[in-house]
């Protein structure tokens, strides 16, 4: 579906199939390799990069039952916009050179995919077995994520919250990227910590801003794609995903 798509139009439908396929951080570097061996531009696998793991069906299931759509209308609205811009400014940027030396040489494949006849007992089957393999690995974040939520709900003062992430303190934004940034978490283990900051008056610019980098830009994943990246890259990358992520807490800050 990507490879061969004119950039721009091939960054929105990479961001879009990021919101239906349930791929974390430990599925980068085969992504990544896959989507290069089959030509997809660099761009817009970044743009499926950024999107697959920040912008899926599990974070906006728990924000519409937590806040109500219209927070995950615009959380979604948000992550897409982070994830086609810095997409497409990075395949702008004509960084292959940038790669490693051994996924530049690989030889190119044929995407190809087999239509397979699936019976509505075996949908149900598969069905079944990815909740159970979903729950396993969510379960634990959420557990953690709860525990945070409650000491954040129980133990921290209101005032202190409000005057260390509310609307009016400039720096709240990028220290909340930066203290993100070295978390690994996914959307079922961070929404908990991100209500209970909201509770106790924290910004929702900033509070936002502290999500996309737990869950798009981790520490965890950028080690992950050194594998396959220079350091050169890794750098430009979490660059311009961080700003996209800045530019969205600040104005949401200032508009909301």
């Amino acid at each position: 579906m990507l490879a061969g798509r004119r950039a721009g139009t091939a960054n929105v439908l990479a961001a879009g199939l990021g919101i239906v396929t349930p791929f974390c951080s430990c599925s980068a570097v085969p992504l990544f390799i896959g989507f290069v061996q089959a030509g997809v531009p660099l761009g817009v696998t970044f743009s499926f990069l950024i999107s697959a793991p920040m912008v899926n069906e599990v974070a906006l299931t728990l924000l519409f039952g937590l806040f109500g759509w219209r927070i995950a209308l615009l959380y979604l609205g948000l992550g897409l916009s982070v994830a086609i811009s810095a997409g497409w400014v990075l395949g702008r940027l004509r960084l292959e050179p940038w790669l490693e030396d051994w996924v530049r040489e690989m030889p190119k494949a044929q995407a190809q995919f087999v239509v397979a006849r699936v019976t509505m007992a075996d949908r149900l089957d598969a069905g079944f077995t990815a909740v159970r393999e979903i729950v396993g690995r969510v379960w634990p974040y959420v557990v953690v994520g709860i525990a945070i939520g409650a000491a954040i709900h129980g133990y921290v003062p209101q005032d202190f919250m409000a005057s260390f992430m509310g609307r009016d303190v400039w720096w709240a934004v990028p220290v909340a990227v930066l203290v993100g940034v070295p978390m690994y978490s996914n959307a079922a283990g961070v929404i908990p910590i991100v209500q209970a900051l909201l509770s106790k008056g924290a910004a929702l610019g900033t509070v936002l801003a502290f999500m996309m980098s737990v869950i798009g830009l981790s520490f965890p994943e950028t080690v992950i794609l050194r594998k396959v990246l220079k350091l050169r890259l890794i750098v430009v990358f979490v660059s311009v995903v961080a700003a996209g992520i800045l530019l969205v807490g600040y104005v949401f800050n200032a508009v909301l």
